[in-house]
């Protein structure tokens, strides 16, 4: 057979099968050198229905936003396992990839997005946006507020948790008062955000004047005296990313005994629960907060659909089926 005719079977074939809702052999990968421009933004919109799984809604300020939130550390590598999986991420997470899960996540009804101004971020964000993509932001806030605020006008900013740690740990914590009120005076709603439940009962106690509170549920930011004193004076490797199972309960119970909203986070112990144990973490977390708090969640679907099954995993617990 003439080598342009097996060309235009070929073609054809490929193209029949892609219609009929086929995978395109190049989808998913990388084709796009690294370095090189990002692709314009693509202005027709999410390019599948909505989902007949909604997740539920909670009251946040003005607005209903839903109880999971995604969030944004695996897409710019921030993995709090090791540097290679970070990197993985980072390599697989094109603006592309980033913008496909935010519309996903939009096609099961989550329509807030835990955010971080750094890198390309703001970028992926607006090409998201030009998509026709809506999500209502709760940015970390490291630095002058005023920035995050003049960049995205998001609807809330909370103070980073880590920075939070660090003052507390350091009887700083005059220096994150002063951050909340300069973000206030924006006009946005104020939070701390912590990894430590006695940092955020020390803001609660002092009555602050804040909005809502984000709380990971492991205390990953303990000192090395600190990590002695948890492991009957043992010490690990990585001592930043050790995650013990006795933590959650402690940030879960501030959780529950202040009145503000609160976000969880690293339910999953940044990945290390894996799927066998995921819908225990899930339903753990839900039950142990109230019903205006909700979940920031980190989404890398290279494996698996993350997106569908966590939105499906919360959906089932929250309806109670």
């Amino acid at each position: 057979m003439p080598n342009t005719r097996r060309r235009f079977l070929e073609s054809v074939a490929l193209t029949t099968a892609f219609a009929a809702g086929g995978s395109h052999p190049l989808q998913g990968q990388q084709t796009r050198p690294p370095g090189a421009p990002t692709e314009p933004p693509r202005n027709d919109g999410p390019r599948r229905p909505a989902s007949e799984v909604q997740i539920p809604k909670m009251k946040f300020g003005g607005v209903e936003i839903s109880r999971l939130i995604v969030g944004c550390n695996p897409f710019y590598g921030f993995a709090h396992f090791n540097n290679m999986l970070g990197t993985v991420m980072r390599e697989y997470y094109t603006q592309e990839r980033v913008c496909e899960v935010l519309h996903q996540c939009n096609r099961f009804g989550i329509n807030a997005h835990n955010f971080v101004l750094l890198g390309r971020a703001q970028q992926d964000w607006e090409r998201f946006q030009s998509e026709g993509g809506k999500m209502h932001l709760i940015v970390q806030g490291m630095g002058d507020p005023a920035a995050a605020f003049n960049a995205l006008k998001p609807l809330a900013i909370y103070h980073h948790g880590e920075v939070t740690d660090r003052a507390f740990q350091n009887d700083q914590m005059a220096t994150v008062k002063d951050w909340c009120k300069k973000a206030r005076d924006l006009g946005v709603m104020v939070g701390v955000g912590s990894h430590k439940p006695e940092a955020l009962a020390k803001v609660e106690d002092e009555g602050w004047d804040v909005d809502f509170y984000a709380g990971c549920v492991y205390n990953r930011t303990r000192t090395t005296e600190e990590w002695k004193q948890a492991l009957n004076n043992e010490l690990v490797e990585m001592q930043g990313e050790c995650y013990l199972r006795s933590d959650p309960p402690r940030m879960y119970k501030f959780m529950r005994q202040t009145r503000k909203p609160c976000f969880a986070f690293k339910i999953m112990a940044a990945g290390r629960i894996d799927e066998r144990g995921a819908d225990q973490a899930f339903r753990t977390a839900f039950e142990s907060i109230k019903p205006i708090d909700g979940v920031f969640i980190g989404l890398f679907p290279r494996v698996r659909d993350e997106v569908r099954e966590n939105a499906e995993r919360v959906h089932r617990i929250l309806a109670g089926a």
